[in-house]
This record gives C-alpha cells, sequence and structure tokens, in this order.
C-alpha cells in the first residue's frame, strides 16, 4: 500500500465535501507564521509523517499567535521522528472540540469487500476502543457493485446511540468518505478524530488514505513516488529502483536499502532473494553469521533477465558491501537460468572484486550454475553457484569463508559508462533497451550461435547475418524476452558481435554522485 500524507488526504477531503479545519503545509518558519496570520486564531502546528503517535512524539504543538507559530514550526521542522526528517508541517485552526469520533474504510481481504467503520469514541486506536467499548462500534460490509446509500450508513451510525441533526451530518461525511475512497483506490482511510465542535459542526480533523500499490498509475496527481508501503520517505536509489518494477510487469523486483550508510569496517552484503519464505529462510542464515543486510531485493515471479540484471546493478550501486548472496525459493518454478545470464551480464560489466554466492533452487538450476561457473571463471571477485540441495545455512558458511578469503575487501562502485556503439550497427528495440549487432563482425563467425540460443526464434539469416525475423515493433512489445542468451553466447563463442543496452534511468548520475563523496 503507498501512503500519502495528512494534508493530501484532507485536500481529497475538501473536494469530496467534507469539512476540514483552515489551514495550509508549510515547509519554514515563515511560511508557518504567514498562515497562522491568515488563519486569524490560535493554531495547532502538526509534523507531516508516516507514523502514528504524534503528539507522544513531540510532533504536534500549539500556538496562540502567528509569532509563537514560527517559532514552534522552528523547532518542528528539520526534527528526526523515527525514520524521518520533518520537512513540512500542517498548520491548522485549532478547533473547540465538544465531542470525538472515529470513522474509517478498509479492505477485508477474506469478505472480499471495503468494511466502513464508525465509532462514537475517538481519539485512539480502534483496536483499544474495540476492546474496552465494542457497543460503541458498528460497521458495514459494503458491495461495490451496489455501492453505498446514506441510508445505509444512517442505520449503521444510529446502531452506537447517535440521532436527530448529528446523525444526518455523520452519515452524510461517511458516505462522501466511501466515495472519495472508491475514486482513489484506498486500501484504507481512516479520520481519526472526526470531531464536533462546540458550535456543532463535525470536521475531519486527522485523516490519512493508502493506495493501493497496483493504482498508483492511475492517480498521477497524488504525487506517490513509489508503490510500495514504507515507514519513511524512500531513498534515491530505492526511487531508482522502482522505475525499473513500474515499467516492466515481468516478475517482480522488490528493492528496500536497509543501510543507507555504510561503512568499510560493516560486515555488508548485498541482498537477493527470490520469493517470500525463501528469502526470509536465507536471510536468518546470513544474519546468523553476523552479516549486516545492505538492502533486501526479491527478483522472482518469473523476471526477464533483463530485470534481474537491473536488480544486480542497483545492489552494486551500494558501496563497502563486502559480498553478494543470492537465495531463494529452493524449488521455485521460474527458469533459472534466465536469472543466471542476468547476473552474468551485470557482473561482467561491473567486474566485481568481491564474492558471489549465487543459489538458484528450481527449474534447470544445473544448467544455471553451468552458466555462472563457465562464464564468471575469469572475474575479480570469486562467483560460486548452487541449488536446491544445497542449503540456505551452506551457502551463508561459504559467503562468510569467501570474504574471509578476501581478506574483507569492499564493493568499489564502479562508474557507469555509455556503451561505445560503432557507427552503422544493426539495432531494434525491446521492451526495455535496444540490441545492437556489428554485421561486420558477424561475417566472420562460423557458429551463428545468436540464431540458436535465442528461444524466442525472434532471429533469422539474412546474407551470413543476423536479423530480426519478425516486425520490429513486435520485438518491441516483447517477441524478444530479453533473455540476454544471444549476448553472452556471441561475447564467448563468437565474434563479441552482439550488445544489448539495458539503461536504468537515474543509475548513472546516483553512483557519480556517491563516487564523488568517496
Amino acid at each position: 500500500m503507498a501512503r500519502i500524507y495528512e494534508f493530501q488526504s484532507k485536500k481529497l477531503l475538501k473536494e469530496a465535501g467534507i469539512r476540514i479545519p483552515e489551514g495550509g503545509v508549510a515547509s519554514s518558519p515563515e511560511e508557518a507564521r504567514s498562515i497562522a496570520a491568515k488563519i486569524g486564531k490560535p493554531v495547532v502546528l502538526k509534523i507531516q509523517v508516516w507514523v502514528t503517535g504524534r503528539a507522544g512524539l513531540g510532533g504536534i504543538k500549539f500556538a496562540e499567535t502567528p509569532q509563537e507559530a514560527e517559532e514552534k514550526a522552528g523547532s518542528l521542522l528539520g526534527m528526526q521522528v523515527k525514520n524521518f526528517i520533518v520537512e513540512k508541517i500542517l498548520v491548522e485552526e485549532k478547533l473547540d472540540i465538544a465531542a470525538e469520533y472515529f470513522a474509517g474504510l478498509i479492505i477485508d481481504d477474506a469478505g472480499k469487500c471495503p468494511v466502513l467503520i464508525f465509532s462514537s469514541a475517538g481519539g485512539t486506536g480502534i483496536e483499544e476502543i474495540a476492546r474496552k467499548n465494542p457497543e460503541k462500534i458498528s460497521r458495514i460490509s459494503i458491495d461495490v457493485g451496489k455501492g453505498l446509500k446514506e441510508y445505509e450508513v444512517r442505520n449503521m451510525i444510529r446502531k452506537t446511540g447517535i440521532s436527530g441533526k448529528l446523525l444526518t451530518q455523520l452519515s452524510r461525511i461517511l458516505t462522501r468518505l466511501y466515495k472519495t475512497a472508491h475514486t482513489y483506490d484506498a486500501r484504507s482511510a481512516e479520520m481519526n478524530p472526526l470531531v464536533l465542535t462546540k458550535d456543532g459542526i463535525v470536521y475531519a480533523a486527522d485523516c490519512h488514505f493508502t493506495v493501493d500499490d497496483y493504482a498508483v498509475f492511475r492517480h498521477p496527481e497524488l504525487g506517490i513516488d513509489i508503490a510500495r508501503e514504507f515507514d519513511r520517505p524512500p531513498t534515491e536509489l530505492e526511487r531508482i529502483a522502482y522505475q525499473v518494477e513500474e515499467k516492466d510487469y515481468r516478475g517482480t523486483f522488490y528493492f528496500l536499502q536497509m543501510e543507507e550508510n555504510i561503512s568499510a569496517e560493516d560486515k555488508a552484503i548485498g541482498f537477493n532473494g527470490a520469493g517470500g519464505g525463501g528469502s526470509m529462510m536465507s536471510m536468518d542464515a546470513v544474519l546468523s553469521w553476523g552479516f549486516k543486510l545492505a538492502n533486501y531485493c526479491d527478483t522472482s515471479g518469473n523476471p526477464a533477465a533483463s530485470k534481474v540484471y537491473r536488480a544486480a546493478k542497483v545492489i552494486l550501486s551500494q558501496p563497502n558491501i563486502k559480498g553478494y548472496f543470492a537465495s531463494g525459493s529452493g524449488v521455485a518454478s521460474q527458469e533459472q537460468f534466465h536469472s543466471a545470464r542476468g547476473l552474468v551480464k551485470a557482473f561482467l560489466e561491473e567486474k566485481i572484486n568481491i564474492p558471489a554466492v549465487i543459489r538458484l533452487g528450481g527449474n534447470f538450476e544445473e544448467k544455471a550454475v553451468e552458466i555462472l561457473e563457465k562464464y564468471l571463471k575469469d572475474i575479480p571477485g570469486k562467483i560460486e553457484g548452487y541449488g536446491r540441495a544445497d542449503s540456505p545455512e551452506f551457502c551463508a558458511r561459504r559467503m562468510e569463508e569467501l570474504i574471509v578469503e578476501n581478506n574483507y575487501a569492499s564493493h568499489a562502485v564502479a562508474p557507469i559508462k555509455e556503451p561505445e556503439i560503432p557507427p552503422e550497427q544493426y539495432v531494434f528495440s525491446t521492451v526495455t533497451g535496444k540490441v545492437w549487432i556489428d554485421h561486420k563482425k558477424c561475417l566472420n563467425c562460423l557458429e551463428k550461435g545468436c540464431i540458436k540460443s535465442c528461444s524466442a526464434g525472434i532471429l533469422k539469416l539474412e546474407d551470413g547475418k543476423p536479423v530480426l525475423a519478425v516486425l520490429e515493433e513486435e520485438a518491441k512489445k516483447g517477441k524478444c524476452t530479453e533473455c540476454l542468451a544471444c549476448e553472452v553466447f556471441c561475447r564467448f563463442h563468437a565474434e563479441d558481435a552482439v550488445f544489448i543496452d539495458l539503461p536504468i534511468p537515474g543509475l548513472k548520475e546516483y553512483r557519480d554522485k556517491i563516487r564523488g563523496k568517496d
């Protein structure tokens, strides 16, 4: 689930006709003063972070005057709150509260429907309210095909003891909350507290939305950078990695940076898992040897070799890691030689000087291990491939032994150089890159192994030179599966005439920046 901030959530409510306190977002003390002056009454200042219990963390303050608002904002902006550095605060009018309520909508995965919840007691977690005062909570399951009618909401709220004009006002608000959540594909939407002021008006004093990961692309207006559930703003490398996943739905590439500042003294490794359960077991194994994980990465679901290649390039953009450890499920259904070729291309380009232990258990694991051993034997770092018969614990021990043999050498992030492509190359586009073939070199090739190794069958010989056997538009739409077999074969068994360019937007600039810090 992708989170949005309170001020963004309230904007959606306001557009839906739900009252929110007057206010604005400030990024500086001066802006806070200006907003408070415009409001012209006492204000509340709230840090904008994805954590609960902000009051207990010192993240909510009150101010009587614009000058005090400026002073309080100065103490809030820049403060460290768990994994956040506060960059924005919400400055709002201080409400004269008579009563507090809770209203929320969640997706019930078991029931396969949204559930609207209301509590006539608010201000604390709904779980605590349910435990202490279950009679104050009412809920309704919603048929998304039929929608939600206001009379259904009135009947639900009435069960908590509320009646009269307040019942009418609350039912209208909750109906609009559901419509807003439905419009923006929210997995959850919460107003807590929903408050009644002493003059009889109901406001959403606080509000939080989370949006379904797979629906984020439909809502660019929300400004969500990454469709992931983070408890902090994404790092620059996570943003770069997400662009790969966002534009390529073949399998999974999930990347989470667990340590952003790794020192040469850290016993840190880059981690590449495949599948949740197997990855968890593998992480436990390496952690038992005292390793620190620089990242968590998952390449599962039968990803293209090009996707595994990009994952490896991102993982190897982390300086000072001591090794590369890949291990997931031992019975994966994906064809492991695709992952092996992706790693081969990445490791060759990086010329890594650190060891890598690669456990590729699953379909065609023997072929995958053979690919690793055959094509990576001459790079500086020692690479070992294993299959399902080799346990994560065994592989973790090998990681430890190889790092010791390598004298705990740290990975040095290499610059990314633009490929030098000679003129007059034969070129065609793929789903995420381009294939370049030097036909001059092809004339000297007797093997023509690029044709044989292309399992998709999209290449043919024409006057002794490999060309597309399908329309270029078909290759670009997916006929070329980006298995990388033609490049690997040609590099080692023929004339090194094939190069597949798989760009990763932003990675070159990121590496240039971090290398400049060294």
